[in-house]
C-alpha cells in the first residue's frame, strides 16, 4: 500500500479540493460595486472562481462579504514548525496535589489585563473564583494565591505589585489586538523586567485571543494561552515550571 501524502490543501466537498471561504469588511456600501469588489480582492489573493455568498451592509459606508472559492496553494505537514506548551496538563485536583507534594509555601499568581486594555474577562475567567465553564479558577486551588488586579493595569504598576506580593507567576491578559497593540504593549513589560534585572524572578505567562505559545517564546515570556485554555491549563505549566526551575520546592 502506497504511503499517504504529506502534502495537504483545504477541504471543502472532497478531499484536497482546495475549497476555502474568506470573510471581510469593505469600506464601500453593500451593493453590487461592493460584490465585485470582493471579487477581486480574492481574485488577487490568488482564490480561483470566487462567489460572494454573503453580502450585508454594515452602514452606509461599509458592508461585510463572505467569499466561496478554491485555492491551489498546499502545504507539507512534516515541514512545518509548531512550538507548543511541553508540560503535562493536570486537572485541578492534580495540580493542588502537586503543589501539595513538591512545595514549602503557597505560590502567588498576580494577574492583570495591561496597558489601555479594560477587557477582564480572560483574565477574571483564569483567576476568579468562579472561573468559566465549570471550570474554576486559581482563586479557588489549594497551596495557591490569586490575584487578580484588573484592567488598564500599567506595566510598571504591574511590576510593583508582583514584587511587592512576592509574586512566583505573573499573568497577563490582552484582549485589544487593533494594530498589534498588544505586541508592543507585551513586548515593553519583558523590556522593563530586563531594564530592572527582574525577568528571572517571576515565570511571566501570557493569554488572550490572538496569544499562542510560539508568540509568547518570541517576545521572551515563559509560555502563551490562547482561547479556550481555563485555569488548569495555566495552572499545569505554572506549578511543573517552577518545580523544574527550583522555586519554593521542599528540600
Amino acid at each position: 500500500m502506497a504511503a499517504k501524502s504529506t502534502w495537504i490543501r483545504p477541504y471543502g466537498d472532497t478531499e484536497n479540493d482546495g475549497k476555502i471561504q474568506l470573510s471581510f469588511s469593505l469600506p464601500l456600501p453593500a451593493s453590487p460595486l461592493g460584490e465585485e469588489a470582493a471579487k477581486k480582492i480574492a481574485l488577487q489573493m490568488g482564490v480561483h472562481d470566487p462567489s460572494v455568498v454573503h453580502a450585508e451592509a454594515l452602514s452606509d459606508s461599509f458592508s461585510f462579504y463572505i467569499v466561496y472559492g478554491r485555492t491551489e496553494h498546499q502545504v507539507d505537514v512534516m515541514n512545518l514548525n509548531v512550538v507548543e506548551v511541553g508540560h503535562q496538563t493536570m486537572s485541578k485536583e492534580d495540580v493542588e496535589s502537586f503543589i501539595e507534594k513538591h512545595f514549602e509555601e503557597p505560590l502567588v499568581f498576580v494577574g492583570a489585563s495591561t496597558g489601555t486594555d479594560a477587557h477582564t474577562v480572560g483574565i477574571d475567567a483564569i483567576m476568579n473564583m468562579k472561573g468559566y465553564n465549570g471550570n474554576y479558577g486559581l482563586e479557588r486551588y489549594k497551596g495557591i494565591k490569586a490575584y487578580n488586579l484588573g484592567g488598564q493595569v500599567d506595566n510598571e504598576t504591574l511590576l510593583e505589585k508582583a514584587i511587592e506580593l512576592k509574586a512566583d507567576v505573573i499573568l497577563i491578559s490582552q484582549t485589544v489586538t487593533q494594530k498589534d497593540v498588544h505586541i508592543e504593549n507585551l513586548t515593553r513589560f519583558i523590556e522593563l523586567l530586563e531594564a530592572e534585572n527582574k525577568r528571572d524572578d517571576f515565570i511571566v505567562i501570557i493569554g488572550g485571543p490572538r496569544i499562542h505559545h510560539g508568540l509568547a517564546k518570541e517576545l521572551g515570556y515563559d509560555a502563551g494561552f490562547g482561547p479556550k485554555k481555563y485555569a488548569f491549563d495555566v495552572a499545569s505549566f505554572a506549578v511543573q515550571y517552577l518545580f523544574e526551575k527550583g522555586i519554593k520546592v521542599k528540600r
